[in-house]
């Protein structure tokens, strides 16, 4: 896979559908802020709620629009190997470059299983895309290991990038000696892109990004800059879009009857109320997923704020294609009407 930035982009919903026209608009804005690439019903994406009528014509919709304009990933994983094995047919079909397979989640298989009933099948089955696992064990509760990654890497000429989100350096460590030097490892974990990046030992190549989203020209830049060994302007963008990094899970302590509780915001939950606010095409997040709490969205436009005041140039790609001020959108309380809970 190339070196770069990736958007994990997220699915704008309209009422009880998705937002055809608006995720139109969405690709057309990464692609014109020059992405290298374009994940397609991810995580991010809420893959886990789309139908699968949904999600297939998500993947088509994507993919038509970045042919000969940057690279498409079509989301394909499952915790049911044969639901993850249609859909990697169905985006080949559809012409997507590769695919992301999710470690299964909730059924918990090792990481033995992993291999042998589950990447190991997609990837013989669609020999002419690219099939590059998601290692992300807090979402998923199993883990496809740096060993058992390398002899897919040695077996299939397929297979030969991980989205990495263990958080885990020593295992991107690791990752990198079993499987040497021309293994592409890709950040799944924006705030942990600048160290992947520079630790020689891990030596990743790019980033699958929530952020770039909203700011896909600056974190396009920031991978550019590390790749091409420009640290002074890594560095000062790692700097600048600190803030909206820790916008992927918010956590914040709310008064109950019964005392505090953490109430974790996880992407993207965050990421779509930003989107709302800037006049993005994003809609609400579908159940269980709902809105921020009240602090929640308080971190998100404290965050964003930040980001407009210090470094206004990372967000106005977002001023400029979707004809909006920033500053209004952040400061006009009428923009965030509706993003949060009344009360916890």
């Amino acid at each position: 896979m190339k070196s770069g930035c990736y958007t994990a982009l997220a699915t704008p919903f309209k009422g009880d559908g998705v937002d055809y026209q608006g995720l139109e608009q969405l690709v057309d804005f990464q692609i014109s802020n020059g992405i290298t690439g374009i994940l397609a019903v991810g995580t991010t994406g809420e893959s886990p709620t789309l139908s699968w009528e949904e999600h297939n014509r998500v993947i088509e919709t994507v993919v038509g629009k970045c042919k000969g304009k940057c690279i498409s990933i079509a989301g394909a994983g499952s915790n049911n190997t044969r639901e993850a094995l249609q859909a990697a047919e169905h985006a080949r079909a559809a012409g997507a470059d590769a695919v992301l397979l999710v470690d299964p989640y909730y059924n918990g298989p090792s990481s033995l299983e992993i291999r042998r009933e589950y990447v190991a099948p997609i990837a013989r089955a669609v020999p002419d895309t690219e099939v590059i696992p998601y290692v992300i064990p807090g979402r998923t509760g199993a883990q496809l290991l740096p060993e058992d990654l390398a002899l897919l890497n040695q077996t299939f000429d397929n297979v030969n990038t991980v989205k990495e989100a263990t958080g885990n350096l020593d295992n991107m460590r690791r990752t990198r000696a079993c499987c040497g030097e021309g293994f592409t490892i890709l950040s799944g974990d924006d705030g942990l892109t600048f160290k992947m990046m520079t630790d020689a030992d891990i030596a990743a190549a790019g980033v699958v990004s929530v952020l770039s989203n909203v700011a896909p020209a600056a974190l396009t830049k920031m991978a550019t800059a590390l790749k091409d060994g420009d640290l002074d302007t890594a560095k000062a963008l790692n700097a600048a879009l600190a803030p909206l990094f820790n916008l992927v899970t918010v956590t914040t302590q709310e008064e109950t009857p019964y005392g505090e509780v953490a109430c974790r915001a996880r992407n993207p939950l965050a990421l779509k109320a930003l989107m709302a606010i800037l006049g993005m095409p994003a809609g609400g997040c579908r159940p269980p997923l709902g809105k921020m709490s009240a602090k929640g969205l308080e971190v998100v436009l404290s965050a964003a704020r930040k980001v407009q005041m210090e470094n206004p140039e990372i967000l106005q790609p977002v001023g400029d294609f979707f004809k909006v001020d920033i500053n209004q959108r952040l400061e006009d309380s009428a923009n965030v009407e509706g993003l949060a809970y009344g009360e916890y």
